[in-house]
């Protein structure tokens, strides 16, 4: 074969191969997020159920949860949000769970390495809720879902003694890259008054004020990129507890997204 044959047959060969990986006109990418969510037969039944309450389709749209990224996912034992995130940050991306070592006992522990043990970019953290130990600026997202209110709160039971709410950030904000994003969704609570306030609130109705919530973040470097109304319910009065029966499951709630600034 000449010159001119050989550079003509790689020509072909090149456009052969372009045509193979082109994607037909008007076809959509694949939706990695709605594939992980339908995808029952690979998921908790437990979990499952939750879904109607939670959106979590929509929700980790909203906070553009992507392949590749690396991911933290705190308070997240239960494995809802890590058996989502996992299929969809792909073999390249990493899924941290952080569980607070009061919240964790044996049959938790062993029952979340099982689960790991079928997802290997999955791994969980441990550390006193008081003091969590993450790496540094090693994350792309981090997700706190239905529990930024407790660092506000005590509980003899469960070991949970009074933190300093900044503190605690700023340590878990050290984990997040800059430019990162921290999605974060609770349950709205009353403002404080003369006659409340903000712990007495969570310790009474595990609820926050949303204003509180953005105040905290913005002091600890980061800014409200973002706002969503898709878990909010106007007929919730916020008085009950949310594990109230009347109300649980069917909590207003606030769906945040910041960005790490500083």
């Amino acid at each position: 074969m000449n010159g001119l044959a050989r550079r003509v047959a790689r020509g072909l060969a090149a456009v052969a191969a372009i045509t193979a990986l082109a994607v037909p006109a008007g076809a959509r990418p694949v939706d990695r997020i709605a594939v992980a969510v339908a995808d029952a037969a690979h998921r908790s039944a437990d979990n499952v159920k939750l879904d109607a309450s939670r959106k979590p389709a929509d929700i980790l749209h909203f906070f553009q949860v992507r392949r590749g990224m690396k991911v933290a996912d705190l308070f997240g034992s239960n494995h809802y949000w890590s058996e989502l995130l996992s299929p969809v940050v792909g073999p390249a991306g990493t899924v941290t769970v952080w569980e607070p070592t009061q919240f964790l006992d044996d049959k938790s522990t062993a029952e979340f390495a099982a689960f790991a043990a079928t997802h290997p970019n999955v791994h969980l953290i441990t550390s006193p809720f008081e003091a969590p130990v993450l790496p540094q600026a090693a994350y792309d997202f981090m997700l706190i879902n239905l529990n930024y209110h407790d660092v506000y709160w005590t509980s003899e039971k469960y070991g949970v003694v009074k933190m300093d709410p900044a503190a605690w950030l700023k340590t878990v904000a050290a984990s997040v890259r800059r430019g990162g994003i921290v999605g974060v969704v609770d349950h709205v609570g009353p403002a404080a008054d003369a006659t409340r306030d903000t712990r007495a609130i969570v310790d009474q109705e595990h609820r926050i004020d949303p204003a509180i919530v953005k105040a905290d973040f913005e002091r600890a470097g980061f800014r409200l990129v973002g706002s969503s109304n898709l878990l909010a319910n106007p007929a919730d009065d916020h008085k009950l507890l949310v594990f109230d029966p009347a109300i649980r499951g069917k909590t207003d709630r606030f769906v945040y997204r910041f960005r790490k600034v500083r």
